[in-house]
């Protein structure tokens, strides 16, 4: 297809146009998809010059359902996704809902539309994965973009599959990802907390280390539902629970995650897509004057030319 796709002259920035990341965001929303989605579709977005913004996560999550019963946070995995029908059939419901383009350009030369022609309406009724469009899973989808003084630039969570859209606690602070392990392994980490890992987003870690280990150790420490955590770095697929990443202004350049201190009441609120520490502006004004950035943890060689150049991850984190 590649091959046909090159002697056809179908270049990537005649397929990648607003259309085709509008209909991307729809099926990640449909399926339950990872965190990174965010990330990654606005870098390839700021790379082909189409104009995509955090926001436009957040409307569209609005429009679509979660059609797909998926691990991590579901009880299916990628093989029984294909089994019942995969991408394509998500797509069809999609289209006959209204909620993707189907005149979009596939690399086939063909649209959406027409490569989704001979895929039935609705899933298989002998299958569990891939609900029936008068069943979802969740009315809504699952990615929120979370705003407040702790992310003015927003902070991306997973909040389908929670037993609460919402916690309130005290802030239990950690400025590099192993002294949040080291803590909830000597278990000095209590239900009702709010962890938060920061200096470690594109510019902090460098590179925006995924925090997968921080989650799993509170899931192992049977805390995975009763504990938030907030992060300027990432996360991975397999993360859930009362998480949010991609904390933007992250915390090397003095966003509001850099200004936590411990004790800090902080709620996350699913609900009301809120990320908010509760304290006033003339403290957080007093805390920012007083503020000022850590040493780079590379001062040479690639990693330290990176994070000079990278920009912050509600734009993608891209480096031009």
């Amino acid at each position: 297809v590649l091959a046909e796709a090159i002697a056809a002259g179908r270049t990537a920035r005649q397929i990648l146009t607003r259309k085709a990341f509008e209909n991307a965001i729809a099926v990640v929303m449909a399926e339950g998809g990872s965190t990174n989605a965010v990330l990654h579709l606005l870098a390839i977005a700021h790379a082909a010059e189409v104009p995509l913004t955090i926001d436009d996560f957040e409307t569209i999550r609005g429009k679509v359902p979660v059609l797909c019963d998926l691990s991590p946070s579901g009880r299916f995995v990628t093989t029984d996704y294909h089994a019942a029908g995969g991408v394509p059939q998500v797509l069809k419901m999609l289209l006959v809902h209204g909620l993707i383009h189907g005149d979009a350009l596939t690399i086939t030369g063909k649209t959406i539309a027409e490569v989704l022609a001979d895929v039935p309406e609705e899933p298989p009724g002998d299958q569990e994965v891939i609900r029936p469009w008068s069943n979802p899973m969740y009315a809504q989808g699952h990615l929120a973009i979370l705003k407040g003084n702790l992310a003015t630039e927003g902070g991306v969570a997973k909040i389908t599959g929670l037993k609460s859209a919402k916690i309130t606690g005290p802030a239990r602070v950690f400025n590099r990802e192993e002294d949040s392990i080291k803590a909830i392994f000597d278990g000095k980490i209590q239900a009702g907390d709010v962890v938060i890992i920061r200096y470690e987003g594109p510019k902090g870690g460098p590179g925006m280390r995924e925090m997968l280990s921080p989650t799993s150790a509170l899931i192992g420490a049977g805390l995975g539902g009763s504990v938030g955590l907030i992060t300027d770095g990432r996360f991975s697929g397999a993360t859930h629970g009362m998480v949010v990443g991609h904390v933007a202004p992250e915390a090397a350049v003095g966003g509001g995650i850099a200004l936590v201190q411990e004790g800090d009441t902080v709620t996350i609120d699913a609900d009301q897509r809120l990320l908010h520490m509760d304290v006033d502006d003339a403290e957080l004004e007093k805390r920012r004057a007083a503020w000022s950035p850590p040493p780079p943890n590379y001062e040479r060689g690639v990693l330290a030319k990176y994070a000079r150049l990278v920009g912050s991850a509600a734009r993608g984190a891209v480096t031009d």
